[in-house]
């Protein structure tokens, strides 16, 4: 038997380390490459982490944390990450579990004695975490929008807005709610004694080293926070304000990609919680969702090949963010964005996945919405109409064309009080798309801003036909059909 020379056992073994070096240089070009074109689009402006198994792939930011100074991101400006907090309050929750302060079969009651008894017996904390209270949720309220701007203490708020009577059956049904975030939030406040703010610290944040996150305060100088956003007819606008003891333990936070990391990474570990409770938060309830988390399959952009995923986005004024998680090759994609552009997200982490699995991305379309909202700029709202049908007509292709894109126009157009306009762009978007229930959704609301009960009725209720989900549709309706609401 012949044996390789030193020479040429040296020239192998250098080509099985440079081989996949070069693969993931390659893949970082590539994905880098990717999201820059939804950059230029201006479909995405923020921060970006995308790693695996062997570690962090790409680490960067994309445009400007401030506008009006030009101040660019960077890899650990911060952000405000909105529903992603649930996830964190999710995990003190059942870190609380662990150590025998509460049962997940516990009703609301026991640990927030003062709540009302007639729904707080009713109420478990495992219907808190996966959204099946039947507790309203504080953000469909008519008075929200009002309410957001001013500062609440835990107990008031819990008073005031979350313990609205029962819209189904405990356990029973699926309902996106934030008022049962707020309780939890509420609930570990009283069992540790502690601000929710300083519990997170104590039990996440500080044995992490996630030193860059936090709960926001609007009044805080917060060194590298981001500015955020809203798209407007000739650019962006500054977000509305809110002040952040709303949110509270459902959408509080700020955070950055690396940070964020340093939480995904801990989640396949038991250091944080025992393995058993781990496996609770991640097993999927009424529509895929966990403790905290949304667990479904992640299709990737060949239309077929599927991965494991656990995910959970966030939208909050000016912010909107992702992280994805594909556990089987410990995957992970997170994006956080400064300029309302939630609508891409998911597009981009769904790229991203594919390009690491070696499956083509879809490339990213020039919005439609921003064409209409420069046309809206100097010309009327019917140019614009005419503007879009071309374009439509002669052009699709090269457009992204979806729903969000029409309606993203229309609620610009409402933030900027040009209600009529807004009616007709969200009347054309139930024209492109007569079966989607969002749109009936949004122009019922822009009638109901401009006084017209009796069409906003009309098209919530068309809303609820197509989607007898939709829980907006049906507390709104509650709200106009009121005696009261006609006053």
């Amino acid at each position: 038997m012949r044996w390789m020379n030193g020479r040429a056992v040296g020239a192998l073994v250098a080509l099985v380390l440079v081989a996949p070096l070069a693969e993931a240089a390659s893949r970082k070009q590539e994905v880098d490459q990717y999201v820059t074109r939804f950059h230029q689009l201006r479909m995405f402006n923020g921060t970006l982490l995308v790693a695996d198994e062997n570690g962090i792939i790409l680490k960067k930011a994309y445009g400007s944390a401030n506008f009006e100074w030009n101040v660019p991101n960077t890899p650990d400006t911060k952000f405000r990450i909105g529903s992603i907090t649930k996830s964190f309050t999710a995990m003190v929750i059942l870190q609380l579990a662990a150590e025998g302060k509460l049962g997940l079969d516990d009703p609301l009651s026991k640990h927030l004695p003062d709540y009302r008894k007639d729904t707080g017996d009713r109420v478990t904390i495992t219907h808190l975490l996966n959204h099946t209270s039947g507790i309203p949720s504080f953000t469909s309220a008519r008075s929200f929008k009002d309410d957001a701007r001013d500062p609440y203490g835990v107990s008031e708020f819990v008073q005031k807005a979350c313990s609205g009577d029962l819209e189904f059956e405990p356990g029973t049904k699926y309902s996106y709610n934030n008022s049962g975030y707020f309780l939890l939030g509420a609930i570990i406040e009283r069992l540790t004694g502690q601000t929710y703010a300083r519990a997170l610290q104590q039990r996440i944040f500080g044995p992490l080293g996630m030193k860059d996150s936090g709960f926001d305060v609007s009044a805080t100088v917060l060194p590298k926070r981001a500015s955020g956003y809203e798209p407007v007819p000739g650019g962006y606008a500054n977000a509305s304000y809110i002040d952040m003891s709303l949110p509270y333990a459902a959408g509080s936070l700020y955070s950055t990609v690396e940070d964020l990391y340093r939480w995904d990474r801990a989640l396949y570990l038991d250091t944080l919680l025992p393995a058993p409770l781990k496996e609770k938060m991640f097993t999927p309830g009424l529509e895929h969702y966990g403790f905290g988390w949304s667990i479904r399959p992640l299709r990737l952009h060949d239309g077929k090949t599927m991965t494991p995923g656990i995910f959970h986005s966030g939208g909050i004024n000016g912010f909107n963010t992702l992280l994805v998680r594909a556990p089987e090759r410990k995957e992970v994609v997170i994006l956080l964005d400064n300029t309302s552009r939630g609508g891409s997200l998911q597009e981009i982490a769904g790229g991203v996945l594919s390009i690491l699995h070696g499956v083509a991305p879809r490339q990213a379309r020039a919005p439609i919405g921003d064409v209409v909202m420069e046309t809206l700029e100097k010309r009327s709202a019917a140019e614009a109409i005419a503007k879009y049908r071309t374009l439509k007509k002669t052009k699709e292709a090269q457009y992204d064309f979806s729903e969000t894109e029409l309606n993203r126009v229309g609620y610009g157009l409402l933030r900027s009080g040009r209600v009529p306009e807004a009616i007709e762009f969200f009347k054309l978007n139930v024209e492109m798309f007569p079966a989607a229930a969002n749109c009936y959704d949004s122009l019922g609301e822009a009638y109901a801003a401009s006084g017209d009960k009796e069409l906003a009725i009309q098209n919530y209720r068309r809303a609820l036909e197509l989607d007898p989900k939709n829980e907006n549709a049906v507390n709104v309706l509650k709200r106009l059909e009121e005696p009261s609401a006609a006053r």
